[in-house]
């Protein structure tokens, strides 16, 4: 999962950035909303951790701006103890939580979880689709009730899928949402990792969409 970290303290963003890449998300830091606006129109990003308090504007304004664009991107913002109205002005803009500082990076993933499960419409860690059965807690995977073993990538490549069921995601995108934008990346890294999804879980679970890429059709 490719997160994006608004934070223009450096010491707070390096650790959390660290924290979250030892519990297997991608994560790349923005210290301005310039910054973030390039990232943005750059990769795909399945969250944004966003810092109200940026050295050259107002991070509502970066919340307000996906929001117009009807960007559905969870959004959770990061205040200080005492901005109180800042939290109230963040929510009521679209955010969809926050968190104040300092803060425990548990509970920053667990708000992360919470936050995707209402956008997907999923309850707790479990997702059903069809005959497979994917808990997201435990990172395990049925089919038909038989366990099937899947590699980190597969995992991570068969959640991403499940996240957008009925929206095409493009190569580029998957390719993005598996590594930070400063490491290169094989062509073919993507056709081989639906590949052995195809192969372990059926060829009909992901659909090409010629020339847009790729999609897991909402009644699969």
């Amino acid at each position: 999962m490719r997160v994006l970290l608004v934070e223009d303290d450096s010491l707070l963003a390096k650790a959390t950035a660290r924290g979250l890449d030892q519990m297997g998300f991608v994560v790349d830091i923005a210290s301005t909303a310039e910054q973030a606006y390039h990232f943005l129109v750059s990769y795909h990003y399945h969250f944004i951790l966003l810092d109200l308090g940026l050295p050259d504007r107002n991070g509502i304004e970066i919340l307000k701006s996906l929001r117009r664009k009807k960007n559905q991107v969870g959004i959770i913002i990061l205040t200080a103890q005492d901005q109180v109205d800042d939290r109230i002005t963040g929510l009521e803009a679209g955010a969809d939580d926050f968190v104040v500082k300092p803060y425990d990076l548990h509970e920053v993933v667990a708000r992360i979880h919470a936050v995707l499960r209402r956008i997907s419409g999923e309850v707790g860690d479990l997702i059903q689709v069809g005959n497979i059965s994917i808990n997201k807690a435990s990172k395990q995977v049925l089919l038909n009730q038989v366990e099937i073993e899947l590699t980190h990538k597969e995992f991570h490549l068969l959640e991403l899928f499940t996240l957008n069921r009925g929206r095409v995601i493009s190569r580029e995108n998957i390719e993005n949402s598996f590594y930070a934008y400063d490491v290169d990346v094989s062509s073919n890294v993507v056709q081989v990792y639906i590949h052995n999804l195809r192969r372990k879980l059926g060829k009909n679970i992901i659909r090409t969409v010629q020339g847009f890429g790729y999609i897991m059709d909402e009644q699969h």
